[in-house]
């Protein structure tokens, strides 16, 4: 039986508050720091490595971890997920993104189908629609390839396929897997959507309009934006989109599409990105078979997360270390800072995925909670961030913990040597200096050239930003998301903080306002 319980309830949890804590500049200094990066290491899937020598713990807080893992029956909890109970009490449904890559469990079931099937079928016609589009099978009016696709979306159907999209973009340069430019408009500012339309060619560009509802304003608005821009161009806009849609929305049988490929309620926008919602512009873009390699890369991830013993779990033992620094240490924001500029937006994915699913003060029945819940994420690529916010990182008030994601080589290969060595070690140097100046420290007289030390991080390593190592990183956060929502006893997996501005913002448009929200909407001259 599993047991849905507060996290101040943990016998566990008690134990980890009070357990004595890690002097982390003196524990990674000379040979004990060493061992420690030899040491506290677990490899992930698609060869990357999660190294957490440079956190805050040690032995006796690993066993506590574990304890924690046990009581809080993490990995039932997981399993009934993917089996297909409803752990989205919120909304009252069952949470399937892990199907859309594998079956990790027992068949699910629900609405009357085998959702794996499902899931399966939708990309499957998805493939066979990117090759006819690939060999010219379907073309514009005048029989001519589509050359670019732009997708139509805001949050989940915007943020992971955009940051997915720019992760492979080089890579399959390199590879010679590149079929189409991707463009994504997801802003309800009409600036976006201009920017983009005069930045491309719209008699060879095909649209991805993703909407789960067919509702989504700040989508249908785009919609709008670019049908216009097509029929001025003489152009007829149902031979140039395609929809992304839930069976039963108003886009799903239109004849203002050139096919609709579905989606379900049991997919969360921010968890999307290897349903529908990034598998078509991903095969458009890359071809199938680059996306089918990325699910590869998801779903060997997930598998690693069914693990029971915590230090061969590394999603699950990142939650916990995460949980630490927030409700034991009192740490309030994360900083993601992938060394690839190939991941330039995955902190923007990061931060929907972990802010939209972990930002709630309320338990997964309504119920009080009486502690600190998802911390604030944010992050740049490095070396940017270093002339950015490192400053406040190494010498602020607040200590923020860090999560390094680098890779041993550029996707490209392209590279110079300048004063004895590459671009590519450069960068790998800086990563490797950072992890220890945080955590190490520096003493010195001038108290404005002292560092404390004693900032805590993590580094994922990988060889190379591939598809199927993509695909292991994204499922890798969606995972250590996952389990810490199940720590702290939350619906991951609803969103209502975002509903509140929405309706607010229909009154505004319908001129039913009042008091501050009139004046604010004459300010602005609505």
């Amino acid at each position: 039986m599993i047991n849905w319980n507060n996290l101040d309830t943990l016998k566990s949890y008690e134990e980890m508050k009070n357990a004595k804590k890690v002097n982390l500049a003196q524990v990674m200094t000379g040979e004990n720091g060493a061992k420690r990066v030899r040491e506290y290491s677990v490899p992930m899937a698609a060869g990357l490595t999660y190294n957490y020598a440079a956190k805050e713990v040690d032995d006796a807080l690993l066993a506590t971890f574990e304890e924690l893992a046990k009581e809080a029956q993490l990995t039932e909890k997981f399993e009934a997920l993917y089996n297909g109970e409803v752990i989205n009490t919120g909304e009252k449904r069952l949470v399937l993104h892990h199907l859309t890559r594998g079956q990790l469990g027992d068949a699910v079931n629900a609405d009357g189908v085998d959702k794996r099937a499902f899931y399966v079928e939708q990309q499957n016609k998805i493939t066979e629609f990117a090759n006819k589009v690939h060999n010219g099978e379907i073309t514009n009016a005048a029989g001519e390839k589509f050359t670019t696709v732009v997708q139509i979306g805001i949050g989940g159907s915007d943020l992971g396929p955009r940051a997915m999209y720019l992760a492979l973009e080089n890579w399959a340069k390199k590879n010679n897997t590149f079929k189409m430019e991707a463009k994504f408009i997801s802003n309800v500012d009409p600036d976006d959507a201009a920017a983009v339309l005069n930045s491309i060619d719209v008699a060879h560009s095909i649209f991805v309009l993703v909407s789960k509802s067919g509702t989504t304003l700040e989508t249908l608005t785009n919609e709008s934006f670019v049908k216009d821009a097509l029929k001025n161009a003489g152009l007829d806009a149902s031979k140039h989109m395609i929809a992304v849609t839930s069976e039963t929305s108003p886009l799903a049988k239109s004849d203002d599409y050139l096919a609709a490929f579905f989606m379900d309620d049991y997919i969360g926008g921010r968890f999307s990105s290897t349903s529908a919602v990034g598998g078509a512009v991903l095969s458009l873009a890359f071809g199938p078979e680059v996306f089918a390699q990325f699910l590869d890369g998801a779903a060997k991830q997930d598998a690693l997360a069914k693990n029971t013993k915590l230090t061969e779990n590394p999603s699950m033992l990142d939650a916990i270390i995460g949980v630490y620094e927030r409700n034991v240490l009192g740490y309030p924001s994360t900083a993601v800072l992938p060394y690839s500029q190939a991941l330039s937006r995955f902190p923007a994915h990061l931060q929907q995925l972990d802010m939209e699913s972990n930002g709630k003060s309320v338990n997964r029945d309504g119920g009080e909670i009486n502690y600190v819940t998802g911390p604030v994420i944010f992050g740049e690529p490095g070396t940017n961030g270093q002339h950015s916010f490192y400053q406040l990182l190494h010498q602020g008030t607040d200590v923020t913990p860090l999560q390094f994601i680098g890779y041993k080589n550029s996707q490209m290969g392209t590279d110079v040597v300048i004063q004895g060595s590459t671009s590519q070690q450069k960068l790998c140097a800086n990563v490797a200096a950072q992890i220890v100046a945080f955590a190490c420290g520096k003493a010195d007289d001038d108290r404005n050239k002292n560092f404390e030390g004693g900032r805590p991080s993590s580094i994922i390593i990988g060889e190379q930003v591939t598809p199927a190592s993509l695909g292991a990183l994204l499922a890798h956060f969606e995972n250590k998301v996952m389990f810490q929502g199940f720590l702290w006893n939350v619906n991951s997996f609803d969103q209502e903080g975002v509903q509140l501005g929405k309706v607010l913002a229909k009154k505004v448009l319908a001129h039913e306002t009042d008091g501050a929200l009139k004046e604010f909407s004459d300010l602005l001259n609505i």
